[in-house]
């Protein structure tokens, strides 16, 4: 097989966003888009990546990383000149380039690798990716011979009424023969419409020159969409998710309303899940086998167990062991920790804290910089009081404790095995094994206070 090469166009500025964020780092299901092309092009495991920057380059290389080589095209004329600015890595090497635009990120591995093993079958000079279009408006089109050879590529700006008429468009994904493809960029010119340098004048000077140009049609329209402003910003993430989606089904997940159900691209979900309608998944968030997701629940960058209920309830950057029941409208702040079969109940919130198996946090709760053993049973309103305007501090309740409703915990406080908090307590020191504290004023009964108040007289 001949060595393969790739160059990744992400120098464009994308003013039709009308954004701060670069137009490839905006997302699509929770990856910016030049992430998912990195992923698809590293799928084909090429021997070198170039990815050419311009507009945002320190974002789009804070991005990528040390995966890709990085050529800076200061100015933005065309397509060919930004090609042109990856020959210091590649002129002169024998293989086949691709060379794919970072904001299609609907392109698969699949179509990519077929790309390659067409172009190379062929024996061709180069191949342009294309696809049949309905409506072919904005895309240049693909213009063959009778024969069926493609003679050339023409922009929309440059079609004529009858080549306008032309249904099979470019794509703007290409694979060439690297050694003919600097060879044939030093030959372009910007006699064009958009006075560019348009890398798909290469193919008529291929042809020219005796070279097979060869064209493979991808069988999905909708891999071809690049992204240019927000209302494809928006086709692109619906159809990605509904790809997400129906690959997760597949797998034995059940959607109860897929239109409904956001899941981002790199979650994974465990057969047997049910997911009800507004739950959101995001990050990289992993679902256990069994679980119970239910309406509105929104899942951050979590791991959760098998056998797990969440109910419409908020998790960002936790963990849940198996077997856990959450919610309605609990919030699991980052770096909480819910052991096996604990219980976190309505309006519960906990935040940098381990709760230890078989403990219940039933309500109306905020448990904070704290670590509770198992069995513990938590009451209504109880606070861990972990601030004192200028430090968080920690609390430590161990096993078989148990915390009335409405009491306050000082942090940093410990409470013992088995220690018990009196109901509306307010506990700043440390509570032994097996004792009581209770911290509150002794209750004092006004006789025939009533009869004094204004309005009874």
């Amino acid at each position: 097989m001949k060595e393969r090469f790739a160059i990744i166009l992400a120098a464009g500025k994308g003013t039709r966003m009308k954004s701060a964020l670069y137009k490839v780092l905006h997302p699509v299901c929770g990856k910016p888009m030049v992430e998912h092309i990195m992923n698809r092009v590293q799928e084909i495991q090429p021997t070198e990546i170039v990815t050419i920057v311009g507009h945002g380059a320190k974002r789009v290389q804070e991005q990528l990383g040390e995966r890709t080589h990085y050529a800076l095209q200061a100015e933005q004329l065309g397509t060919g000149h930004a090609v042109l600015q990856a020959a210091s890595f590649l002129q002169g090497k024998k293989g086949t380039t691709l060379v794919i635009s970072g904001d299609t990120p609907l392109l698969t591995s699949e179509t990519l690798q077929a790309l390659f093993e067409y172009h190379e079958d062929k024996k061709a000079a180069a191949t342009v990716l294309t696809a049949h279009a309905s409506d072919p408006t904005g895309y240049g089109r693909i213009i063959r011979d009778e024969a069926g050879t493609v003679l050339k590529i023409v922009e929309q700006k440059d079609a004529t009424p009858s080549e306008a008429q032309v249904k099979e468009i470019n794509t703007g994904t290409y694979c060439f023969d690297n050694a003919l493809l600097f060879d044939a960029l030093a030959n372009i010119d910007t006699n064009n419409a958009q006075g560019e340098y348009y890398l798909t004048d290469i193919m008529e000077i291929l042809k020219d020159a005796g070279d097979v140009v060869a064209a493979f049609q991808t069988a999905d329209f909708t891999e071809s969409l690049g992204v240019n402003d927000r209302v494809a910003l928006a086709e692109a993430n619906q159809i990605m998710r509904e790809r997400i989606n129906t690959t997760h089904m597949r797998n034995g997940v059940t959607l109860v309303n897929p239109k409904a159900t956001y899941i981002d691209a790199d979650v994974t979900i465990g057969a047997e899940t049910v997911i009800e309608p507004g739950v959101y998944l995001k990050g990289k968030t992993t679902i256990g086998e069994g679980c119970q997701l239910l309406g509105q629940t929104q899942i951050v960058d979590s791991t959760i167990g098998s056998q797990v209920t969440i109910t419409s309830s908020v998790i960002e950057e936790s963990i849940v062991h198996d077997q856990v029941d959450i919610g309605p409208f609990a919030h699991l702040r980052p770096h909480a920790e819910i052991k096996e079969q604990a219980h976190i109940g309505n309006f519960v919130e906990v935040k940098k804290a381990t709760i230890g198996k078989r403990t219940k946090v039933g309500h109306l709760t905020y448990v904070g910089d704290a670590t509770l053993g198992e069995d513990i049973n938590v009451g209504c309103g109880v606070v861990f009081v972990n601030y004192d305007g200028k430090q968080k501090h920690h609390t430590t309740v161990a096993d078989h404790a148990f915390i009335g409703s409405a009491a306050n915990l000082i942090g940093p406080v410990n409470l013992g095995k088995n220690a018990v908090v009196a109901a509306g307590s307010t506990i700043t020191e440390d509570i032994p094994d097996d004792a009581m504290g209770i911290a509150r004023a002794r209750q004092v009964n006004k006789e025939q206070f009533a009869s004094k108040l204004p309005f009874n007289q």
